[in-house]
């Protein structure tokens, strides 16, 4: 302690006493976990009625949920609540073509990102996720905002590039929904950081036994 003149007390602190637990360089929590999940976003009717292939993009995660039930991986689903999307009608369901399993997870959202506002980390946490295979709907929103959100929280992250889409915008300046998915895409393959990877495969790819 130093105690200046002025009668203030300074206490220093030794360098090896400060906590390490921000350094850049000690990989994140997630990354450290073992198990791949897939996750399927906002697959409900009222976002899939206008959705650029639509009926073969439900059919590619379909076929990804049940390799990933064959294969032991964890299959969490996430649904979307907003004024378009009003819990309990026929527009919030999940389209008929996909079934949640019991025991499989829904988590119910409110934001574009999954982890805002919802027990999406705390689901993860507790199957052991660390790597997540990402699907659904819209490439340009909830996906997005949701890949970068695993991210940013150290964990691996998979898009893949058949199983997701968007609706036309383009009236409203945005480009064609297929460039959407083709940008998203393209992007995410460069995105990288330490302790965790960005990867970008198609469906025939996928691998839910691999790290």
């Amino acid at each position: 302690m130093i105690s200046p003149d002025n009668g203030v007390t300074i206490e220093l602190i030794e360098e090896d006493q400060m906590s390490t637990s921000t350094s850049t360089h000690q990989p994140p929590l997630a990354s450290q976990r073992e198990k791949t999940a897939l996750i399927v976003i906002d697959v409900q009717n009222g976002v899939f009625a206008e959705s650029w292939h639509a009926d073969e993009v439900i059919g590619t995660i379909s076929d990804l949920v049940q390799r990933a039930r064959d294969t032991g991986a964890e299959v969490i689903w996430v649904r979307h609540s907003s004024g378009e999307l009003p819990p309990e009608s026929p527009q919030w369901q999940i389209v008929d073509a996909l079934t949640p399993a019991e025991g499989e997870a829904i988590v119910e959202k409110t934001h574009g990102n999954t982890f805002e506002d919802t027990d999406f980390e705390e689901v993860l946490a507790s199957k052991d996720v660390g790597h997540l295979v990402v699907t659904g709907a819209q490439s340009d929103a909830c996906v997005r905002s949701t890949i970068h959100g695993g991210f940013a929280r150290g964990y691996d992250v998979t898009l893949v590039s058949d199983a997701h889409t968007t609706e036309d915008l383009s009236d409203w300046g945005a480009p064609p929904p297929e460039q959407v998915v083709s940008h998203t895409n393209l992007y995410w393959g460069f995105e990288s950081g330490p302790g965790r990877t960005a990867r970008v495969q198609e469906s025939a790819e996928v691998d839910f036994t691999a790290p």
